[in-house]
């Protein structure tokens, strides 16, 4: 099967539904965390990021803090997870979703639900960075069934560094390595991956993330050599509330139409 055929966009609700239905959320999870940051007293400002776009960060969530987050993609694509801080410095979550979830076909939901482990073994300090170990098996950019991997692999097992400045707000960067067990396209190497993300006062940040893809790039795998490159904008309305909206494989690394690849997230942390 040829590439362009495994993203053809099935047929779906209109636009104007999908925004509404996306504004919805946005504006429930806005006014429920500012209720709470101001019964609280809590500053507004962005959350500690554990990801990028698709490349993981050293990022945590802290000892009974939880995560909801829902991103939208091509296809009327859903993946939605939930991630919990059982200690400071482990976190877990579980992830699920599909194609075809908005409209009137049946939708194609992924073959299994996604699995996330993360170990901070390294607090950030003023000389060295954070580090962090673990594994996700939630990929993005929906599953094929043929390849029996997403369009873009799951990381799997990795280690990352990330490291935070003051620059008139946040400036962090970020960097690691990767093996991702989604192999049956027979290329199976070890893969590196580095970003960064620079906020813009407390309501917005900027993102950007190359993975270099080396695990995509050989034998039935969907890349061609170039990586895939990343950008993104960030918007924090509310305590706890990111809303991203994502411009990937700006190198077309894979077959695509239009503009790049764009896709929306809507994490809601507390």
């Amino acid at each position: 099967m040829k590439n362009e055929e495994r993203h053809i966009a099935g047929r779906g609700a209109g636009p104007s539904f999908i925004i509404g239905f996306i504004a919805l959320i946005a504006a429930l999870l806005i006014c429920a965390s500012t209720s709470a940051a101001q019964a609280e007293g809590t500053v507004l400002g962005p959350p500690e990021p554990r990801a990028l776009i698709d490349i993981p960060t050293a990022g945590m969530l802290r000892g009974g803090m939880k995560s909801f987050e829902i991103d939208f993609y091509h296809s009327d694509g859903l993946d939605a997870s939930f991630t919990y801080g059982l200690w400071d410095r482990l976190m877990v979550g579980l992830s699920f979703g599909g194609t075809e979830m908005i409209g009137t076909q049946s939708p194609d939901w992924n073959d299994v639900p996604g699995f996330l482990v993360r170990v901070r073994l390294i607090e950030e300090s003023e000389d060295f960075p954070a580090l962090v170990l673990g594994f996700e098996s939630q990929g993005a950019d929906g599953y094929i069934d043929d390849l029996d991997r997403f369009t873009i692999k799951s990381p799997g097992f990795y280690a990352v560094f990330s490291k935070n400045y003051e620059a008139s707000g946040d400036l962090g960067f970020h960097g690691g390595v990767n093996y991702s067990l989604e192999r049956d396209d027979n290329d199976k190497d070890i893969n590196l991956f580095f970003g960064l993300d620079k906020s813009i006062g407390t309501f917005m940040s900027i993102v950007g993330e190359y993975n270099l893809a080396w695990n995509d790039n050989s034998g039935d795998a969907l890349g061609r050599g170039r990586g895939y490159l990343n950008a993104g904008l960030w918007f924090h309305p509310g305590a706890g509330i990111t809303i991203s909206f994502h411009f990937k494989d700006l190198l077309e690394n894979q077959p695509h139409e239009g503009f790049a690849n764009r896709t929306l997230r809507i994490d809601f942390t507390r």
